[in-house]
């Protein structure tokens, strides 16, 4: 990556839906150059799609959560069908298979504290596989939404 590609990442982190004439002009290259360039990018997988960012309250989830969890016995089958099956719920954002502790950390999106208890006791505690849970209801969710190489 050089500078040109770095300054299209930027420019389509900052708006998405930037038409390509409007990429060329921010970065200063021809429209021609700045499609290529961005069809590169995804060709290599470094820009791999676009993302809607919805407001969650505004859909009836305000209650964030960090929901960590430890799994018996930690073997490949078992987490991966856990991982499958978390990531398949309508309540997870997303989920994180870690080191340490927990075996995962799924951060969650619901209507209510009710919700979140329900989510927790009713579904995740009712798997034989989950061995601990440990709920941290998120206050603030604040996301790096401009990403760039570090080198």
């Amino acid at each position: 990556m050089d500078v040109i590609d770095k300054a299209i990442l930027r420019e389509l982190q900052s708006d998405a839906r930037m038409s390509n004439r409007d990429v060329a002009a921010a970065v200063g290259i021809s429209a021609t150059t700045a499609l290529d360039r961005t069809r590169a990018l995804r060709e290599k997988g470094i820009i791999k799609g676009a993302l809607l960012d919805v407001d969650l309250a505004s859909i009836g989830r305000p209650v964030q959560a960090l929901i960590a969890i430890r799994i018996r016995p930690p073997s490949r089958k078992v987490i991966e069908a856990f991982r499958d099956w978390a990531t398949s719920m309508p309540e997870t954002l997303g989920v994180f298979v870690t080191t340490g502790n927990e075996d995962f950390i799924i951060h969650v999106a619901v209507p209510d504290n009710n919700s979140l208890y329900a989510f927790v006791i009713d579904k995740l505690t009712q798997r034989p596989e989950v061995a601990d849970v440990r709920t941290s209801v998120v206050y603030e969710n604040i996301r790096n939404s401009h990403v760039v190489p570090l080198v």
